[in-house]
């Protein structure tokens, strides 16, 4: 999907804010926030990749407002809860519940939700298929523009870079958003910052792309 989220290397959004530091939250609604992301999650009426689908899916006037990730949290549950039966669109404006609750769910309790933030969850799978390419490689990025969610970012779509890492065969996104099972092998490429920027980039400037076999072609 060629979104609002994927402006990587645009012009005039400003520099990255600078979020180092032992205190990922600035106010205490974003803890609670994300706390909620992970409980509603823990419900298994959909993946991280539909997930980050339906974010991407935020009307470009929503997503760069206020400029805040956790406000974007928000504006993705609301669609996600309205969506799956979770809630109806009058309870979201008022803000009470005027419908029965949604059967057949159980939810996690509050001390889960911590675990599942410590523990995470791997997405490496098995798979007896070989990687078609190997580090030293030159492999060129496809020039793909698929109307759902991808993980291959604009900015590289059709320039050339070499593998510098095999990761592994991992969950694909560009399947599990649909609901597919398609584990793929993972490469992280080296791109030279010339190659996608063009002649004005910062000299030297290198870029480490996690890319998906199916984004990739032998250059």
């Amino acid at each position: 999907m060629n979104g609002i989220h994927d402006m990587g290397g645009m012009h005039g959004f400003g520099e990255i804010p600078d979020i180092d530091g032992p205190e990922p939250f600035q106010h205490g609604w974003q803890r609670r926030i994300f706390a909620v992301n992970f409980a509603i999650g823990g419900l298994g009426l959909w993946n991280i990749d539909m997930s980050r689908a339906e974010m991407e899916a935020t009307p470009p006037d929503e997503y760069l407002a206020g400029d805040d990730y956790f406000r974007r949290f928000l504006l993705r549950l609301e669609r996600l809860a309205v969506k799956h039966a979770l809630v109806s669109p009058t309870e979201l404006a008022t803000g009470l519940g005027s419908e029965p609750p949604r059967a057949g769910l159980n939810a996690i309790n509050p001390q889960q939700v911590a675990t599942m933030v410590r523990k995470g969850s791997s997405s490496m799978r098995p798979s007896n298929r070989q990687a078609r390419f190997k580090v030293g490689d030159r492999v060129r990025a496809l020039r793909i523009n698929p109307v759902t969610h991808t993980r291959l970012p604009r900015y590289v779509r059709g320039c050339e870079g070499v593998i510098e890492l095999v990761q592994g065969v991992h969950v694909f996104p560009d399947a599990s958003v649909l609901g597919k099972d398609d584990p793929q092998w993972l490469y992280s490429v080296l791109f030279d910052g010339v190659g996608v920027w063009g002649k004005d980039a910062e000299p030297g400037l290198e870029i480490v792309v996690d890319a998906f076999e199916p984004y990739l072609e032998a250059a």
